[in-house]
C-alpha cells in the first residue's frame, strides 16, 4: 500500500470517527431537559452558547501558531481528548458553570480541527493534495450523515433519549482518539520543521518561520481576486457557523409542544447529503468564475437571506426544515467554489496558512455578531425568531457588498478594454 493512500485511510477513519456524534442533532433539547438539568432555554442560548464562540476565537489563535510548530499530530490527539471531556462532563454534571466550562473546552475542540485539516499538506506530496482533501472530507461528510439518521431513529422509535445518545457520540470519539495515535508522525512541516531547520539555533527557526509565514501571507492577501473570495468565504462561514449554532432553539420555539414529534436528525443528515451533492456540483460545473463570480455571490448572499427571514417568522417547522436545508446546501456549493478560486491564486504550501486567516477572521465577525445580538449585558440579547430575522439582514448586506463590487470590477474591466482597444 503507497504510503499516502495509508495516511488518506487512517486520516479518513479519523475524520469519520470525530463526526459520528448523533447527540449532536438533539443536543439542545438534552441541555434543557429538566430530567438531566435545572437550565433554562434562555440560559442555553444566551449565558452558554456564546462561551462557546469566543473560546473558539481566543483557541484559534494560539492552536493556528503551535499547530505547525508542534507538527500537526498532537494537535489532533488534543482534539480527540478535548472531545471525550466534554461529552463526559455533558454526561456527568448539572451546573451552569460546568456547561460553561464544556463551551472552553468545544473551542478547544474545533480550534484544534484546523490541525486535522492541515495534517495532510505537511505529510502528502502536493501531487495527492485533491484526491486525500476528497477522502477526508467525504468521510467527514459519510460521519455526520450517519450520525442525523441513527439519532433521527433511535429517538423516533424510542429506543434512547437524548441524553443516552451522547453515550454514543463519547465512544466514537474515545476510538478516535486511539486511532489517531496510529497517525504517522510529520518529520517536517511547512514552517518550523523545514528541511535543514534542525540544524538551525531555536531563534533562526522561528525567525525564518514567520519570514516565510509572512511571505505566504503577502503573496496571497496581495491579490485582491484572493482577497473578495477570501472575504465572501469569511463572512458565509461567520453566518453559517451562527445558524447552526442557533438552528434548534428556533425550532424549538416554533413547536413549542413537548408532545410534537421532532425530526432534527433526520434534517441533519439531508443537510448533509444536500451539501455534499452541492460541492459536487460545484466541482464539476464550468463557468468563468472571474467573469460571473461577483453575480452569483450576489444571488446566492441574497437567496439565503430571504430564505433565513422567512425561517424567522413562520408557524410552520417543516417549512423552517427547509429552509434551513436550502441555506446549506447554498452554503455548501458555493464555499467549495470560493475554497477552489482561492486555491488556484496561492501556493500550494499556503493552503494552510490562508484557509486559516479566513477562519479566523470568520469567527471575529462571528464573535462580533454573538455579541451584538446574542450575549446578555454586552448586546441585544435577542430571542431566537429576531436573531433570524438579523442573520436574514446579515446575509442580505453580504449580497448588497457584492453588488457594489461587481460594479466596481465591471468599471475595471470596462477601463482596461477602452485601454487595450486604443492600444490596438
Amino acid at each position: 500500500m503507497k504510503e499516502w493512500f495509508k495516511i488518506s485511510l487512517i486520516l479518513s477513519a479519523f475524520g469519520f470517527l470525530k463526526e459520528l456524534r448523533p447527540s449532536e442533532p438533539f443536543i439542545y433539547e438534552f441541555l434543557i431537559d429538566k430530567r438531566w438539568r435545572n437550565i433554562t432555554e434562555d440560559d442555553v442560548t444566551h449565558k452558554v452558547y456564546p462561551v462557546g464562540t469566543y473560546s473558539y476565537l481566543a483557541h484559534l489563535i494560539l492552536i493556528f501558531l503551535v499547530t505547525d510548530l508542534c507538527r500537526y499530530k498532537p494537535l489532533i490527539v488534543v482534539l480527540g481528548a478535548s472531545g471525550i471531556a466534554i461529552w463526559s462532563l455533558l454526561l456527568w454534571t448539572k451546573s451552569l458553570l460546568e456547561l460553561q466550562i464544556v463551551e472552553v473546552i468545544y473551542g478547544t475542540f474545533c480550534a484544534t480541527e484546523v490541525a486535522y485539516y492541515t495534517y495532510i499538506y505537511a505529510n502528502v506530496d502536493t501531487q495527492w493534495y485533491q484526491l486525500v482533501t476528497s477522502h477526508t472530507r467525504a468521510a467527514i461528510l459519510a460521519g455526520r450523515a450517519i450520525s442525523g439518521v441513527v439519532a433521527q431513529l433511535l429517538i423516533s422509535l424510542s429506543l434512547m433519549d437524548y441524553r443516552e445518545l451522547n453515550y454514543i457520540t463519547l465512544a466514537a470519539l474515545i476510538v478516535a482518539t486511539v486511532w489517531s495515535v496510529f497517525l504517522p508522525s510529520v518529520k517536517k512541516s511547512i514552517y518550523f520543521h523545514q528541511d535543514g531547520a534542525d540544524e538551525q539555533s531555536f531563534v533562526s527557526k522561528i525567525t525564518s518561520a514567520f519570514v516565510l509565514m509572512g511571505n505566504h501571507f503577502k503573496n496571497s492577501f496581495t491579490n485582491t481576486y484572493v482577497i473578495k473570495w477570501s472575504l465572501w468565504y469569511a463572512l458565509s462561514t461567520c453566518g453559517f457557523i451562527q445558524v447552526q449554532t442557533y438552528i434548534q432553539p428556533l425550532w424549538q420555539v416554533i413547536v413549542n409542544d413537548p408532545s410534537t414529534p421532532i425530526y432534527n436528525g433526520a434534517v441533519e443528515a439531508i443537510l448533509t447529503v444536500f451539501g455534499f451533492l452541492g460541492a459536487l456540483l460545484a466541482g464539476v460545473f464550468k463557468a468563468d468564475w472571474r467573469v460571473k463570480g461577483e453575480l452569483t455571490l450576489t444571488i446566492c448572499s441574497l437567496l439565503q437571506g430571504f430564505v433565513l427571514l422567512y425561517a424567522a417568522r413562520t408557524l410552520n417547522v417543516k417549512h423552517c426544515y427547509i429552509c434551513y436545508i436550502a441555506f446549506g446546501a447554498l452554503y455548501h456549493f458555493m464555499i467549495t467554489v470560493a475554497s477552489s478560486e482561492v486555491a488556484k491564486y496561492i501556493r500550494d504550501e499556503s493552503y494552510g496558512l490562508v484557509f486559516g486567516v479566513n477562519t479566523f477572521v470568520a469567527l471575529i465577525f462571528q464573535s462580533v455578531l454573538t455579541a451584538v445580538v446574542v450575549t446578555k449585558k454586552v448586546g441585544f440579547a435577542l430571542e431566537p425568531r429576531d436573531q433570524y430575522f438579523v442573520y436574514g439582514v446579515f446575509h442580505v448586506c453580504i449580497a448588497v457588498c457584492y453588488v457594489f463590487i461587481g460594479f466596481f470590477v465591471w468599471i475595471e474591466r470596462s477601463k482596461d478594454y477602452r485601454k487595450t482597444s486604443i492600444i490596438n
